[in-house]
């Protein structure tokens, strides 16, 4: 079992934002201690990998309640599910698209500042 603040520091969340997500039900069968203190397993921790990813693609909290309500209904929205899994498939292969045309760009003016800097260093050399 894991605290609130050790699955901060394990998935790179914070303390707030894991309160706020069990908060609003996005992880369902959190476990308590006998202070109320929240705790976490491995299927906790999944949980919250999952609002994670469906947030960092831009689902909202809203969004990402009617998600795990879903899947607590079971078998019977599995395909219900699976659109918004491959909707929001799509939207994360977007965003990778536009992170490599960014490092694309950063590489390309880095290239571009060292010749200029190489450029430099030489003409003071010869100087």
């Amino acid at each position: 079992m894991y605290t609130v603040k050790e699955v901060a520091q394990k998935l790179n969340l914070t303390e707030h934002t894991i309160r706020f997500y069990t908060d609003k039900g996005l992880v369902p069968n959190i476990q308590r201690d006998k202070y109320n203190n929240r705790l976490f397993d491995e299927e906790s921790l999944n949980w919250l990998i999952r609002v994670k990813y469906l947030k960092d693609c831009g689902m909202s909290i809203k969004d990402v309640k009617h998600f795990v309500d879903l899947y607590l209904d079971g078998d019977s929205s599995i395909l219900l599910r699976y659109e918004i899994i491959l909707k929001y498939k799509e939207i994360a292969q977007e965003q990778l698209e536009e992170a490599t045309r960014r490092v694309e760009f950063m590489e390309k003016k880095a290239k571009r500042y060292r010749e200029i800097i190489n450029q430099v260093i030489s003409d003071d050399t010869n100087t």
